[in-house]
């Protein structure tokens, strides 16, 4: 059984840290238990002299005890960085003369509403690649607007029946034991009438239209088939991202993919016609629809994708 957490690590860390208390687990011990963490900072002020401070928020501690220090007191250059990016672009839109010895209030709130954006975003990151079961990582970034993570929609590896709905499995499966070179009459695609879709390397070699038959649980071959190839899953880094022309999110790659190479298959919640209908006509109303129709047989289903789905959800054109 699963038993919900009273209280995350970092708490507890930071529990231990505030009592004085050892915890080797943790990491807190007698030569650190006095080092607190940087989780972001928020202002930005330099004096006469030139010496620079950073108004600081403590990860585990409330905004109430943020604290002024100086550049020299602070390790944390990453999360330095990330603040004069945020600054930069936000002084290049106010049309600014270079860096202030002060920020003004505006400026403030939006350093830190994009310090908490990019934590948000942080941690539904840490979300999704828990729980995605391919070998393709997720990135999240947003360097458009304030958008968080979507609220009403949850990551799901494989399709979700609706009510009312059987699927039935599949009734036989090939004598196959190297599918692509050698098959048995036809392999899975020649049990339909059809071709194998595609070559040693994975990528498909039919006409856009035609069906793939990949191998299922009952082929003789084993699960490095090159015949399949969808059931495998995401096999490339992908990023969801926040384009900047009003379009909302988009999916990029992070690496070369081949032409006609697998990517992502869209996952959603198989749903009757009747129920995509009504469906469609709220979702009109939204502007937006996230229904595919799974019509190559018989238009008697449908993929919605709105509210539970992969990376695919995100696709953008």
């Amino acid at each position: 059984c699963c038993v919900p957490c009273k209280i995350t690590l970092d708490e507890l860390e930071t529990l231990c840290r505030g009592e004085r208390l050892y915890c080797q687990e943790l990491n807190v011990n007698r030569a650190n238990v006095n080092d607190y963490e940087v989780e972001f900072l928020c202002d930005y002020k330099r004096t006469k002299e030139g010496e620079e401070f950073y108004f600081v928020k403590w990860k585990g501690f409330p905004e109430s005890v943020n604290t002024w220090e100086p550049k020299r007191n602070l390790k944390c250059p990453k999360l330095m960085k990330l603040f004069h990016l945020d600054l930069d672009q936000i002084l290049k839109r106010q049309k600014g003369r270079g860096l202030p010895k002060r920020l003004d209030k505006e400026t403030v709130l939006i350093l830190i509403q994009k310090a908490k954006l990019r934590q948000s975003l942080h941690q539904w990151e840490i979300h999704l690649n828990k729980t995605r079961n391919h070998p393709g990582r997720i990135f999240v970034i947003n360097e458009v607007d304030l958008d968080g993570p979507p609220k009403h929609f949850t990551y799901i590896n494989n399709y979700k029946v609706g009510p009312g709905i059987v699927i039935n499995e599949m009734a036989v499966g090939c004598e196959c034991t190297d599918c692509v070179n050698e098959p048995v009459n036809g392999c899975c695609p020649g049990a339909s009438l059809h071709r194998m879709a595609y070559n040693d390397k994975g990528q498909v070699r039919i006409r856009p239209g035609q069906p793939i038959y990949e191998c299922n649980s009952r082929c003789n071959c084993g699960p490095d088939c090159a015949n399949r190839v969808v059931q495998k899953g995401i096999q490339f880094d992908l990023c969801i991202f926040k384009t900047e022309n009003g379009r909302g999110w988009g999916v990029r790659t992070l690496q070369h993919i081949k032409k006609n190479t697998f990517v992502m298959e869209y996952v959603g919640e198989i749903i009757t016609t009747d129920e995509a209908e009504k469906r469609g006509h709220f979702y009109d109303c939204q502007g937006s629809t996230y229904l595919f129709d799974l019509d190559y047989v018989e238009d008697v289903y449908t993929v919605d994708a709105a509210h539970l789905g992969n990376i695919s959800h995100f696709v953008n054109h």
